[in-house]
């Protein structure tokens, strides 16, 4: 069975979030819907997945009440059920950032298609900054980009005001998984006084869609945040592994590391686990194992 999976975010003011969150979850339950939706003020992000016709009528309930199609919506597909359940959870912000002066709504950065991308990238007067965090850029980026080293996307602004000067930066381009990090950094960074500010639209799934491989100037795999871990050119899957007692993507050979442990760690985070996670982990681990050879014996 071929899933079909959405990403998709905009910013639109949204209000009675409690009465949108119970119709969403209500039609996923009946359209059989999977994944994450955070509802917002400031609008709706997420990624869903479901089968034929069912994603399609789900997607446009979103654009009825939140306008998803003239914000960003990408599709790619994957072969098994890429989420396990389908969460719709009201934020402050639907990408936390904590920077009030950030509003996409009043400004963002010039957009810059994929195909012209890679002059950007080529350009020596510009600065490129991936807004992503460290788990992400470990499994891939563009070449030439600068990778700021971020755990969460709220410490992007401490890297800007202790890396990055107006007066000397002028040329800034930044890129993300889909686009929805850059409309917030972009904002951020024109408030701040940057004047050219510039983000790849649609984000990397949209660049490795429409860029040729022979052509493309990404190196290594895009992370996404579902059960393929991480894609190739073509929205295809990568053979990238989770952690799931870290939450860091791995390579097939590393499972090989003595320190791997199915569903409980692996040797980014072995010296940081205690004996309480570990029993959590494995209880955890046993669980889905549990349902997986339940759903085999019934299919």
């Amino acid at each position: 069975m071929t899933w079909t999976v959405a990403a998709l975010y905009n910013f639109v003011s949204l209000d009675d979030l409690p009465k949108l969150q119970k119709t969403i979850r209500e039609a996923s339950e009946r359209l059989d819907i999977c994944g994450t939706l955070l509802l917002a003020p400031e609008g709706i992000n997420g990624t869903i997945a479901g089968v034929g016709a069912a994603l399609d009528e789900i997607v446009d309930l979103l654009d009825n009440v939140a306008n998803v199609k003239s914000g960003e919506l990408k599709y790619s597909t994957a072969q098994e059920r890429p989420f396990r359940r389908m969460k719709v959870r009201l934020k402050k912000e639907i990408i936390t950032m904590r920077q009030p002066e950030a509003d996409p709504t009043k400004q963002v950065g010039t957009y810059v298609e994929p195909k012209d991308w890679n002059a950007i990238l080529n350009d020596p007067d510009v600065v490129v900054l991936d807004t992503r965090n460290t788990y992400e850029t470990a499994v891939g980026m563009f070449k030439g980009a600068v990778d700021p080293e971020t755990r969460v996307f709220t410490e992007f602004s401490d890297f800007v005001s202790s890396n990055l000067d107006p007066k000397k930066n002028k040329k800034v381009a930044m890129y993300c998984t889909g686009g929805i990090r850059c409309e917030k950094a972009s904002s951020y960074m024109l408030a701040k006084g940057f004047d050219e500010v510039y983000h790849l639209k649609g984000g990397i799934l949209q660049y490795l869609e429409d860029v040729k491989p022979e052509e493309s100037l990404w190196d290594g795999a895009c992370f996404v945040f579902d059960r393929r871990v991480a894609i190739n050119h073509g929205l295809e899957e990568s053979p990238h592994l989770l952690c799931y007692g870290c939450r860091f993507p791995l390579q097939p050979e590393d499972t090989q590391h003595p320190s791997y442990e199915k569903g409980v760690s692996c040797h980014h985070c072995i010296d940081d686990l205690t004996p309480e996670k570990a029993r959590a982990f494995r209880m955890r681990q046993a669980q889905i194992d549990h349902q997986s050879e339940d759903k085999r014996k019934t299919s």
